[in-house]
């Protein structure tokens, strides 16, 4: 009884703990993220984390989930809000150079989250789905060789963009994303991948 009332008076106590697990994380590291240190960012009793979840594995396993599906979600909308491959071009190249998908903050989160995925099986997986659910992102508009060229150039030159504290030249970032969409053009047998094959299907479905 006195748990579900304190469930249902301050019902997003969880997200609460998972938000405060990630700024823990990006601030003191994962090999320093503590219950304590968890429950003072959340401003909840420390008894508050072992009654969401179990242990701390728990909490750092759905913290990164929370992140990636967030992140993912930001990548999903940009393409699918391309109209065209043009579109998805400059779209791809607001992703690596614009501060709103990968801030110094997601970036160090993702660090973390890849460290700790080499000693944990299901963080692993949390990373390798990311990278799925971007490449099924990407395919809305681009060939699969161009969005596993793509995928990496938007990691790696993110990473770059806020190692090196400078904003990236969007022109050359524009231009080597339009000369890989060109390179690998969509295969007609792939086209169903796309937003337009996707409509397609449903035409055709609902006849």
């Amino acid at each position: 009884m006195a748990g579900t009332r304190r469930v249902a008076n301050d019902p997003l106590r969880k997200q609460r703990i998972l938000d405060a697990a990630l700024v823990v994380i990006q601030q003191a590291g994962v090999h320093s993220t503590t219950h304590r240190r968890i429950a003072e960012a959340a401003g909840v009793p420390l008894g508050s984390l072992t009654y969401y979840f179990d242990g701390l594995p728990d909490i750092i396993e759905q913290a990164f989930r929370y992140l990636s599906d967030t992140m993912s979600g930001h990548y999903r909308a940009a393409l699918a809000a391309a109209p065209d491959p043009a579109a998805a071009c400059a779209a791809v190249t607001d992703l690596i150079c614009g501060g709103d998908y990968t801030s110094p903050r997601e970036q160090t989160l993702i660090y973390e989250m890849y460290a700790y995925a080499n000693h944990d099986p299901a963080v692993a997986e949390i990373a390798r789905a990311w990278v799925r659910r971007s490449h099924a992102s990407l395919a809305l508009h681009f060939d699969e060789r161009a969005c596993r060229a793509m995928d990496a150039l938007i990691e790696g030159w993110s990473m770059h963009r806020v190692l090196e504290g400078a904003p990236l030249d969007r022109d050359m970032v524009l231009a080597t994303i339009t000369a890989i969409a060109a390179r690998f053009p969509l295969r007609a047998d792939a086209r169903s991948g796309t937003i337009e094959g996707a409509q397609s299907r449903r035409t055709r479905s609902s006849r």
